[in-house]
């Protein structure tokens, strides 16, 4: 899949008001560009060795739009969308496998195979949805003053956030992985859309059954 078939996907999601503690969506003036955060993530996109990067979850979301052009997850190709997306880096999605499996991947191609391959594209479209908060910018700086704040994602359900001797935490519906940390933040800061890299997968339901 190509970037300019992602690119071509430009429906974006309706803003909602992110909820919980210090978590205030950024002011209509606040002058901040419009760069897509798909444009960021398909940017020298191909599975490697390097866990710390991002190119499974780009994959979901390439066959995501090319299954269903009108998903929500299309967002993020609209930098004018204001959202915080919490995106799981590769050795997140491979955890994810083994702990569902019982058995580590051999790749980053395997793992998404095994994904694509177990999981309905709706429920994979659920899961994605889930790790965006759309209406609101949310700041590493922001997120950190966020104890205790429940955030509403585009899936519907909810994120709690955890701050733990500054360091940011996530908790999702289920008990399949450990509460998700923050472990790179700000990418595409100065836009609308910001993400944060996560090290485990959110789930709002048990992708088990």
């Amino acid at each position: 899949m190509t970037i300019k078939r992602t690119l071509a996907a430009t429906t974006a999601i309706a803003a909602t008001t992110a909820l919980g503690v210090g978590l205030a969506v950024a002011p209509a003036t606040a002058k901040q560009g419009t760069a897509p955060l798909a444009g960021v993530l398909v940017d020298q996109n191909q599975f490697d060795k390097n866990g710390r990067d991002y190119d499974i979850v780009t994959e979901a979301v390439l066959a995501v739009l090319a299954s269903k052009p009108q998903s929500p997850v299309s967002a993020l190709t609209d930098g004018k969308v204001r959202l915080t997306a919490f995106v799981p880096q590769d050795r997140a999605f491979i955890s994810l496998v083994t702990a569902v499996t019982g058995s580590k991947p051999a790749s980053e191609q395997a793992a998404f195979e095994t994904i694509a391959g177990a999981f309905s594209i709706d429920v994979i479209e659920q899961i994605l949805e889930y790790h965006v908060v759309p209406g609101a910018t949310i700041t590493a700086k922001k997120a950190v003053k966020a104890n205790g704040a429940k955030l509403k994602t585009a899936e519907g359900k909810t994120l709690k956030v955890i701050v733990k001797k500054g360091k940011v935490f996530l908790k999702d519906k289920t008990a399949v992985t450990k509460n998700a940390r923050v472990v790179q933040v700000d990418i595409n800061k100065g836009n609308r859309q910001i993400a944060h890299g996560i090290n485990q997968v959110l789930l709002p339901i048990n992708p088990a059954g």
